[in-house]
Formats: C-alpha cells, structure tokens, sequence
C-alpha cells in the first residue's frame, strides 16, 4: 500500500530542508577557503580565494628583480592558473556530494545537477590548469642547467582560511 501524500509530502520537505543544510555548510567552510601556489622556479607566490580571484601575489626572495618582464609575467601566470585548477577542483569535489542520490530518493532522469551549467568557467579552469604547452611551460624549459638539468621543484599547492599565513 503506498503511503498517504501527506507523508510523502513532509518526507520531502524533510530532504530539501537536509540539503539546503548541507549547501549552507559546504558554501561556509569555502567561504574562507583559499590555496596558495608557487610558481615552479619559486619566485612567485599567489593566493586564490573559493571563487577563482587572486587574493595575494607576493614575490619570493627578490628574484623578480633578475627576471624579465615576459618571465616575470609567465610565472604569476602560471601560479594563477595552477591555483585557479586547485581551488576549482576544492569548490567540485565540496559540492559533488549535493548532486548524487542518496539513500532511498530515487533517481530521476534529468534531475541531476549540470556541472557546466553551475560552474561554467571554473571547468575550463580545471581543465586548462591540467593542461600543457603554455608559456610558462616553454619558460621552464628554458631555465636548465649547464647538465641540461632542470632544477625547479613541482610546486604543492597549500591549503589555508583566510587569516592563517
């Protein structure tokens, strides 16, 4: 026998309610979320808050001061790019969960989230920050050694709230 519509109806006031929760808390703990990025030849440093925006550009041990202009440009470049694929990946990876059915709600065709249509450009940044052969790639090929050997250590993105440095 199927359940009156009353019940029906107050079960699913009861989910929209949990996942309106679970958006306000997931949109909380980015809301202060940022990562920082150093460029692969570490003179460059830039912060990228929850929504992709530069919060901090700061340069490392006055290393500008030796670089080119075009060099000094391709590496904020490509700590900004790297920064905006981390984040991007964060804000996906935070939200994906609210998408998928979950427990005994069923699965009905169409009513998933678009990811393209949410996040638009953060995709894309995703996937051009996963990509290759960017100025700043053919820049740090030409940073060798006399060996050939190249010495600039993969940068690692950390993860921080606003206020902590």
């Amino acid at each position: 026998m199927s359940e009156p519509i009353q019940e029906r109806l107050a079960k699913a006031v009861a989910r929209l309610e949990e996942t309106r929760r679970a958006v306000a808390d997931a949109e909380r703990r980015l809301r202060d979320s940022s990562v920082t990025v150093r460029s692969r030849d570490r003179s460059v440093e830039v912060t990228v808050d929850a929504r992709g925006r530069l919060a901090d550009v700061r340069f490392l041990d006055g290393k500008y001061r030796t670089m080119g202009a075009s060099q000094l440009a391709a590496a904020v470049l490509e700590s900004a790019r790297r920064g905006q694929a981390e984040m991007a990946r964060t804000v996906l990876h935070t939200f994906q969960p609210l998408s998928e059915t979950v427990g005994d709600r069923p699965h009905i065709e169409g009513s998933g989230v678009d990811w393209g249509d949410v996040f638009g450009p953060l995709l894309e940044t995703v996937e051009r920050g996963e990509g290759r052969g960017g100025a700043s790639d053919w820049l740090r090929d030409e940073i060798t050694d006399e060996d050939g050997e190249e010495h600039l250590p993969a940068a690692r993105p950390e993860h921080r709230t606003r206020g902590q440095r």
